[in-house]
């Protein structure tokens, strides 16, 4: 006789290593989690289509069956379970239920845990269960789990060398002259910033805008499984949740502030979603989806080590194959290579790289730093003691070579992985721009408050994007970026050459652990990849 169940593949998950089960979840409590479905065969980072999908085209060649769909939803309901929403267009149900039709139909012994840094929720070990009619149509289950697999830290600007106490923070102007933005504002282009958490706080936007003349951009802010609280609302909350949404809310105001300065006549999308794995999946199902908003660019300041346990391999598979998506319908996802440095927050003697900033389908983007005058200085890679970021400080550009993803053809550079016996990976970062000192002049709940790690390369990357398609020709705007720079331009060089200032200082080690780390050299790096932009040239070259 058969099983009625079968495990899937890809779905373990071991307990959260600094976490333990308190109790069972109580069967009447209320679960919503995502189901993804088989489809086509996408193409993988070397087969790219040759041109821009539309979002109906991708549909059509790589959309869910519509017969796939109507048997799992006639097997979810047999278990008590209701569709919420179906997606062909990213091969994704949306299912609610309680906690104990969860448990029939997929088995995850739901638990009530608590770790130090997450405090108490909802979470599972082991394999997932499927319905066994559902092998095969059923390619991973997201939500059940509500561990955290989004992170990033304010970077501590009090804590800057004396080397640089005499550097004012970069304006918005300085930034598009030190990098030669090509000319605009912005106008006619959608950029959208993934959050985690956190809230936005348009006061201290029109604050910023005010400061250097600035319109004040139209900023909306969309829910995703996660909705934003207000200032007021947040000052009510108890000490230490008060803390963590004031600590969220300073990386979003942030990506908002170096957006808007950049793009003031963008029309800017805020998406937040809670930091679970299901958080990432639904995200970017809204991007692909296109609703409210068709970007040009989608900036991502969050990140995991790509190794770390907490991912499932599962979850990784299913966020990368809607990043692929994304960059098959020409959105550009910009995405910061981590703030902790070759070691990326794991300290086990061996470099790890961040993800999704580790994806083949995404724009990894580094840190630098300025050491001297804003008129006069030499900039460098991001590193500051000990190389990762520590509650006194410190920090560094992460960077380095996948041990998950292998290196696309397209990516033609030599950089050997420093753990031994790793694969040909894909090399991050492809790009930098400014991270550390002397940091983004912002302004926090009514005050002046710096700020800047590769969270702040990302969104001003973000901008550089949307400005360059506002100035490009018609036939050539909406591109999946990263590809086009490792190709040769029409002097034959490749455009990572000639349209961006080489970084050949620094190094990204963490320490005490790896303790090695890349160097930045003539040439590309995986430390600050091909260097900073020359916007303008940049925008020529393509």
């Amino acid at each position: 006789m058969s099983s009625p169940h079968v495990a899937l593949q890809d779905s373990n998950r071991p307990i959260k290593s600094d976490a333990r089960r308190l109790r069972d979840a109580d069967p009447s409590a209320p679960v919503e989690i995502t189901v993804s479905l088989r489809g086509p065969q996408l193409p993988d980072a070397d087969h790219l289509p040759s041109a821009t999908l539309s979002r109906e085209q991708f549909e059509t060649q790589f959309g869910a069956r519509r017969e796939d769909v109507e048997k799992a939803q006639s097997v979810f309901e047999k278990y008590g379970l209701t569709v919420e929403d179906v997606s062909l267009r990213t091969r994704s149900m949306r299912i609610s239920g309680t906690v104990a039709s969860m448990e029939k139909a997929f088995q995850p012994h739901l638990g009530i845990y608590k770790s130090k840094e997450q405090g108490e929720y909802r979470g599972r070990e082991g394999e997932i269960q499927i319905p066994t009619e559902l092998l095969g149509v059923v390619t991973g289950v997201f939500g059940l789990d509500e561990r955290r697999v989004a992170r990033r830290k304010a970077v501590h600007t009090a804590a800057a060398p004396a080397t640089f106490a005499k550097m004012l923070p970069f304006s918005p102007p300085e930034l598009q002259d030190h990098y030669n933005f090509p000319p605009g504002t912005g106008e006619g282009q959608q950029i959208v910033i993934a959050e985690f958490e956190g809230a936005y706080f348009q006061e201290d936007l029109a604050a910023f805008c005010k400061k250097y003349s600035l319109p004040m951009p139209k900023v909306t802010s969309v829910p995703v499984g996660f909705t934003p609280l207000t200032l007021p609302e947040i000052q009510k909350l108890p000490p230490l949740q008060r803390t963590d949404e004031l600590d969220a809310s300073i990386e979003v105001n942030m990506d908002v502030q170096i957006v808007a300065g950049l793009c003031p006549q963008s029309e800017i999308f805020i998406y937040f979603a809670p930091f679970t794995q299901k958080g990432w999946v639904d995200m970017l199902n809204q991007i692909v989806t296109g609703t409210p908003a068709k970007p040009v660019a989608l900036s991502i300041s969050w990140g995991l080590a790509e190794d770390a346990p907490d991912w499932s391999a599962g979850a990784l598979r299913a966020i990368n194959e809607r990043l692929q998506a994304a960059a098959m319908i020409g959105i550009t996802v910009c995405v910061s290579s981590g703030d902790d440095g070759s070691g990326d927050d794991i300290t086990d003697g061996r470099a790890h790289v961040d993800f999704p900033s580790s994806s083949p389908f995404v724009l990894s983007v580094g840190g630098t730093m300025l050491n001297g005058s804003v008129a006069n200085s030499s900039e460098q890679a991001w590193w500051e003691n000990p190389g990762e970021r520590t509650t006194k400080g410190g920090g560094a550009t992460g960077g380095g070579v996948s041990v998950v993803f292998s290196r696309p053809k397209w990516q033609s550079v030599q950089v050997r992985s420093l753990n031994t016996g790793s694969i040909d990976g894909r090399v991050l970062p492809d790009v930098a721009a400014l991270a550390g000192p002397p940091f983004y002049d912002l302004i926090f709940m009514g005050r002046d408050f710096p700020n800047g790690g590769t969270s702040a390369s990302t969104p001003l990357w973000a901008a550089l994007v949307a400005r360059i398609n506002a100035n490009i020709a018609a036939s050539k705007k909406q591109r999946f970026l990263p590809p086009l720079l490792y190709q040769n331009g029409a002097n034959g060089k490749p455009r990572g050459e000639v349209a961006f200032r080489d970084i050949t200082a620094g190094q990204n080690a963490s320490y005490p652990d790896p303790g090695v780390g890349y160097q930045a050299h003539i040439g590309y790096d995986a430390v600050t990849g091909w260097g900073v932009p020359d916007g303008s040239q940049l925008l020529k070259s393509l």
